[in-house]
């Protein structure tokens, strides 16, 4: 089997399907990410934008980018953001598909520079992202790692 992925925006007809799928992975309101994804679908800014990892028309994986992931580095915009695999696909490089497929597609819409927050080591320098310094999560006690992937 092989996984697609896509950009929400080239499939508006899933964006229901997806704001309750991140919703069920991440615990943020549903609406919150119908409001952005409604607003991805504009086409009059490349931020916010989502993306699905699609193994026979089934939701597999996901990733947004918005213009700030909660956090206190506002100057380090934008960010990648509710990176998920489904735990039973994981070790098969769809994260890392993701990654890439998100970095290739923001830079041709202008944007080289992606930032990511994380309490994960060593996962994303995998894929060529750099650590670049510690973030505070809004809420959160302990910084977690910021992390930037540069196309340029």
């Amino acid at each position: 089997m092989s996984v697609e992925i896509i950009r929400l925006g080239d499939q508006p007809g899933r964006i229901g399907q997806a704001a309750r799928w991140f919703h069920e992975k991440w615990g943020i309101p549903e609406e919150a990410y119908l409001e952005s994804m409604e607003q991805s679908l504009t086409g009059e800014n490349p931020v916010p934008q989502w993306y699905l990892a699609l193994e026979e028309g089934t939701i597999v994986g996901g990733l947004g980018v918005i213009e700030n992931d909660f956090h206190d580095r506002v100057d380090l915009s934008p960010n990648v953001c509710a990176v998920y695999t489904e735990p039973e696909k994981r070790g098969r490089g769809i994260a890392g598909a993701m990654l890439y497929h998100v970095c290739r597609d923001m830079n041709r819409q202008g944007i080289p520079v992606l930032y990511l927050l994380t309490d994960h080591v060593g996962f994303y320098e995998r894929y060529g992202w750099d650590f670049y310094c510690m973030a505070r999560g809004d809420g959160e006690p302990e910084p977690s790692r910021m992390y930037v992937h540069r196309m340029v």
